[in-house]
């Protein structure tokens, strides 16, 4: 496992129209690892991917990408980011734009490596050649991943990569994830599907008001609350914390 890390963010602060949303944030997501953020909705979390893309100016702190700015070059040319919403060109069939999203990284495009990876998220072959204003939601959301993952970037940043799918395609798109992991890949990811997370993910944050209240393993927030399954064990891990 590489030494250097793949992503830090220390002492982050976002303000929106004089108002802080983030919070003096620290996280530290190490190479070959999947770290999932958590929070409601208007935690902070989509203003977090922002910053890490350089989408938003920072108040204060520092976000570096693989022990480089977040404005280098060779550091971007190793990341490769999901929307929430995702949405492909309509006028481009599924093939000419994963054979776009290839060309964006200088990757070779290999129509048969595309083939296969539609199967194996259950997306038909045949889907690929007609243009994408003819798919559903979760085939487009199969598209955007596909267009993602085979990149072989270093970094993934995966903003609710579950949304539009079912239950078989979450399924499959867990095992590609974990596939990835074991590639030395690393993953960052927003989900709001807890049960999914705590499947894939070896930390997790759980940012609430801006601020993060808890960085560690699924499975040591589900001890510290005494819940059976991490959906319980943040909205109690909140709870907790407001009372106090």
């Amino acid at each position: 496992m590489s030494d250097i890390t793949p992503l830090l963010i220390e002492n982050l602060s976002v303000s929106y129209s004089g108002k802080t949303v983030i919070k003096d944030i620290n996280l530290d997501v190490k190479s070959g690892e999947v770290f999932g953020l958590m929070g409601l909705n208007g935690a902070g979390k989509t203003t977090i991917i922002k910053a890490i893309l350089g989408l938003r100016d920072l108040q204060c702190g520092n976000i570096s990408l693989f022990d480089r700015g977040i404005s280098s070059h060779k550091a971007k040319s190793e990341l490769a980011y999901l929307p929430e919403k995702f949405e492909p060109p309509w006028f481009l069939s599924g093939m000419e734009f994963l054979k776009f999203s290839m060309q964006l990284y200088n990757r070779k495009f290999d129509e048969n490596k595309m083939i296969e990876a539609a199967a194996s998220l259950d997306l038909e072959s045949a889907a690929l050649y007609r243009r994408v204003n003819t798919y559903s939601k979760g085939m487009r959301q199969k598209l955007g991943l596909m267009g993602t993952m085979l990149t072989g970037c270093s970094l993934f940043i995966l903003d609710e990569p579950m949304s539009g799918l079912d239950p078989m395609a979450r399924s499959k798109v867990k095992s590609m994830i974990n596939e990835m992991k074991h590639e030395d890949r690393t993953i960052f990811l927003s989900s709001h599907i807890l049960a999914d997370m705590d499947e894939i993910c070896d930390r997790v944050a759980l940012l609430h008001n801006g601020s993060i209240l808890y960085v560690g393993s699924p499975k040591d927030l589900k001890i510290k609350t005494a819940s059976d399954n991490l959906e319980n064990a943040f909205l109690d891990f909140i709870e907790q914390k407001q009372v106090a």
